[in-house]
């Protein structure tokens, strides 16, 4: 509440009551409030919204309650505007549409209540810190100011100067958002893992482990035995599906999309939605023991499965994008298939947006620190842009292979090397298994090479060694980019027999600049 004026008005949506509220706000902001001697307001917005059945809506509620205490306009005059205004908004939706707006308007008018405080903080919450003390030092120095709107009094010299930002922020932003998440019935589960597939925002996953793991897990965390086609590949382990309660949006896909029925009570699923704040603590511990399980070897399941996809750690999570997006599980399926070699060139728009907008990234890495290189471009050039990466990392690639060449010529190369190189020629990279063959491969090879010191072919190969690792290149974006302004771009990268791959996020619409028809509407 720094910018608020002494004197002034804080309204504030809240799902505890006038009475209540008091003992559940963090002192540091109860200190702020009764040293400026501030207004205090509550209205329970969501509640209404239920009620009301406004859709998760809360937007007329909480305008009617600005109005109603910001005295810019007399109430019965403020309430009357608002009603002439969902009027022209909503006439054409139907008078039901109207008079649900009608009805907040006037429930909401009478929810807003002032909130009498006493002169003391309560002392019984503490303000908690931006992030987790766990979190790198950027995050804590930089990211973590920008988080608490702190972000102009950074100096510069904090900034990194080549304009690059570490990947896997968004795991420390913890936002909850979201009144109601995703609870597991495990005894209804059918393991078919279409919950973890359709999550927007990688907040739901699935592991198996060994039974050992289960030695120090919390109290409250979920297990059973592994069955079905998971049980097939990984007979006698235990099996999971953890939600990530903080970074859920609530929107209730998995839900929706959950086959399973509870023969007991057939209006319940394998995943049902419950209140989010009761669950918070116990479940954000089970999420942290979750991340520590190893691992799966998922050479043991096909990955063009459901099942063999989701085993497989997502390495986009968390992002920004709106809850239920319907663009951010592909990019995300995308990571599970190959984010370990991805190289990816953006078109602005919504992936943009949530993609790479400041302060967090959600694009992360895997425990060995492998993940996918993004980079946004402008609206009308992604393809070409996307086609230098591919043109960049093939010429490298050639540039390796004809270094190797001269490293098999030589006479005076050590016979170990030679055949570290021939191998390196021969190595298919068709699957994920090649890939990490060709990186254990490489990594030999640089550890003959040493410093490079002993010769200039040594050193130039030293240097483009890494591309002989086969590079996943993508193209991804919106169909305005793709099907209007960046059409033509994108229809000659595809005509040039180069191995790039198109993902367009086809909306059907300019999602991000207000829903304007596009190509493809």
């Amino acid at each position: 509440l720094s910018s608020v004026k002494p004197g002034g008005t804080f309204l504030l949506a809240s799902p505890y009551d006038a009475d209540e509220v008091w003992d559940r706000m963090p002192d540091e902001v109860e200190r702020q409030i009764i040293d400026k001697k501030l207004n205090f307001y509550v209205v329970n917005a969501l509640k209404l919204d239920h009620e009301l059945k406004l859709g998760g809506r809360i937007n007329t509620v909480m305008q009617t309650a600005f109005f109603k205490i910001s005295g810019i306009l007399p109430a019965e005059e403020a309430i009357k505007a608002l009603k002439n205004a969902a009027k022209k908004t909503y006439g054409r939706k139907g008078d039901a549409v109207v008079q649900k707006n009608w009805d907040a308007i006037d429930a909401a008018s009478d929810a807003v209540k002032k909130v009498d405080y006493p002169s003391q903080p309560a002392g019984k919450v503490k303000m908690p810190a931006v992030v987790s003390s766990a979190a790198p030092d950027f995050v804590k120095n930089v990211t973590a100011e920008i988080m608490a709107q702190r972000g102009d009094a950074l100096p510069v010299s904090k900034i990194p100067n080549d304009g690059t930002w570490p990947t896997a922020t968004t795991q420390w932003e913890k936002r909850n958002i979201a009144t109601a998440i995703p609870a597991w019935d495990p005894d209804t589960c059918i393991q078919c893992m279409q919950c973890s597939l359709v999550c927007p925002h990688a907040a739901i996953r699935g592991k198996v482990y060994d039974p050992a793991n289960l030695k120090d897990a919390p109290e409250t965390f979920k297990s059973v035995d592994a069955k079905g086609v998971v049980g097939k590949a990984y007979p006698g382990y235990k099996y999971t599906i953890q939600i990530a309660p903080e970074d859920c949006t609530g929107c209730g896909l998995c839900v929706q999309r959950c086959p399973a029925k509870n023969k007991a009570d057939p209006a319940k699923k394998a995943i049902n939605m419950a209140d989010q704040i009761p669950l918070r603590a116990p479940e954000a511990a089970n999420w942290e023991f979750f991340l520590g399980l190893p691992e799966a070897d998922t050479s043991k399941i096909n990955p063009a499965t459901i099942q063999g996809s989701q085993l497989k750690r997502p390495l986009f999570e968390f992002s920004g994008a709106c809850a239920g997006c319907g663009e951010t599980p592909y990019v995300k399926l995308l990571t599970q298939l190959a984010g370990d070699r991805l190289l990816i060139g953006n078109a602005t728009g919504c992936s943009s947006i949530y993609g790479g907008n400041l302060p967090t990234t959600p694009y992360c890495q895997r425990s060995d620190g492998r993940g996918p290189a993004w980079a946004n471009s402008l609206f009308e050039d992604n393809a070409e842009f996307a086609f230098g990466m591919r043109l960049t990392a093939d010429k490298l690639n050639a540039y390796a292979i004809e270094l190797l060449d001269q490293v098999i010529a030589a006479e005076k190369a050590p016979a170990e090397l030679k055949a570290v190189a021939e191998k390196i020629k021969t190595t298919d990279q068709t699957s994920g298994e090649g890939v990490e063959n060709m990186r254990v491969l490489v990594a030999e090879l640089k550890k003959l090479l040493g410093d490079g010191s002993c010769c200039n072919v040594c050193k130039n190969l030293l240097g483009v060694a890494d591309y002989l690792i086969r590079k996943s290149v993508w193209a991804i974006g919106g169909d305005g980019w793709a099907y209007d302004i960046g059409y033509g771009g994108l229809d000659h990268v595809l005509a040039s027999g180069r191995n790039i791959k198109i993902l367009v996020l086809d909306t059907e619409v300019y999602s991000n600049t207000g829903g304007q028809a596009s190509k493809s509407t």
